[in-house]
């Protein structure tokens, strides 16, 4: 049975990651939770720093990533928010959340504010986005890489600018128009068997 995660706002915000993560839970390697309030921050944010996007548009995009994983939302953990201790009071719904949701990680950019010593009681660990895909890649390559080339098809032409064919036998993409899509060589050399 896939591990339950939640995936922080800031995690959320940049649309290519965001991608990644829908599509790792759609496909079933994890299941997938967020909260209203997690996408409230993440689209509040986007409309803020970003006011070249269309507002209907992200609208519909929200729509849409509610849609895509079946129970993603987290409900009913506002109880829990005020016996929580984290350095940003700010960030404890992202915790309660998890716990509500029985997760066994947060994916977020601010480990710092979710430290393990305040995680630990409650089974969760904080990644980063970075050592979670690579820990995803760790569990099933393939399956992994198959979503990275379906949510970036652009990015991940091969030289003759024809779209990368990702049967599930093997690791036609071009793997370092890859790194350059999900951010860095650990990625190469954990999907080429390196560590």
């Amino acid at each position: 049975m896939p591990f339950i995660v939640v995936y922080d706002a800031n995690v959320l915000y940049p649309s290519s990651l965001r991608d990644l993560l829908i599509r790792v839970g759609q496909v079933g390697l994890v299941r997938a939770k967020w909260t209203d309030e997690v996408l409230d921050e993440t689209f509040r944010n986007l409309k803020r720093n970003r006011p070249d996007l269309d507002e209907g548009r992200l609208d519909r995009t929200r729509q849409l990533m509610n849609l895509s994983i079946r129970d993603v939302l987290v409900t009913g953990y506002e109880p829990l928010i005020p016996i929580l201790e984290l350095p940003d009071p700010d960030d404890r719904h992202v915790l309660a959340a998890a716990i509500k949701a029985g997760a066994q990680v947060i994916v977020t950019h601010n480990i710092r504010d979710f430290p393990a010593t305040k995680l630990e009681s409650w089974s969760v660990l904080a990644e980063d986005p970075d050592e979670f895909v690579l820990g995803l890649i760790d569990l099933d390559r393939q399956a992994v890489y198959a979503q990275a080339c379906s949510a970036w098809p652009a990015v991940l032409r091969d030289r003759t600018g024809r779209s990368p064919v990702c049967p599930s036998d093997t690791l036609a993409c071009d793997m370092h128009a890859c790194r350059q899509a999900i951010g860095g060589d650990r990625y190469i050399r954990r999907a080429d068997g390196g560590s």
